[in-house]
């Protein structure tokens, strides 16, 4: 068996995955891409081990592996892509954007630390001090903070 069958096979996988991943805009079907990469790499390591005749039979017991972390990986990902679905209706990895994390400091207002003897100072001068509570992060207003019975 030549050695260019399997190789020129495993980079067409590889390629159909990449575009996969590239193309596709719904989670599920980039996790199938994903796969169809790892398959190819699969069939690239046991091609390699039967040309070399390994007597430890390296590349297949590498493809167990790779198996294992694919299995993992699809299931860790399947339950993250039906866990946004039920939150967010949709699976479509452009409208997931707004699930990134924002830099906090954009959202709060200007927040310098003062000095205690500055905020005496303030107070004395007819000055308010800072109302203690929590900044709201839509509004950048502080809400006072309710006592808890």
């Amino acid at each position: 068996m030549h050695l260019a069958y399997p190789a020129v096979l495993a980079a067409l996988l590889f390629c159909v995955g990449l575009y996969g991943v590239l193309a596709r805009r719904n989670a599920i079907l980039v996790l199938m891409s994903v796969e169809l990469m790892l398959n190819a790499v699969n069939l690239n390591l046991v091609a390699f081990d039967v040309w070399l005749r390994d007597t430890l039979h390296s590349g297949q017991a590498l493809t167990l592996f790779t198996i294992a972390i694919a299995a993992a990986e699809i299931g860790i990902g399947l339950a993250i892509v039906l866990a946004v679905y039920r939150n967010r209706g949709t699976s479509d990895i452009d409208r997931l954007r707004d699930t990134a994390e924002t830099d906090e400091a954009e959202k709060l207002p200007d927040t310098a630390e003062t000095d205690p003897a500055d905020a005496d100072a303030d107070a004395d001068a007819g000055g308010t001090e800072p109302t203690p509570g929590r900044v709201d992060g839509k509004t950048g207003k502080t809400k006072k903070a309710e006592a808890t019975t």
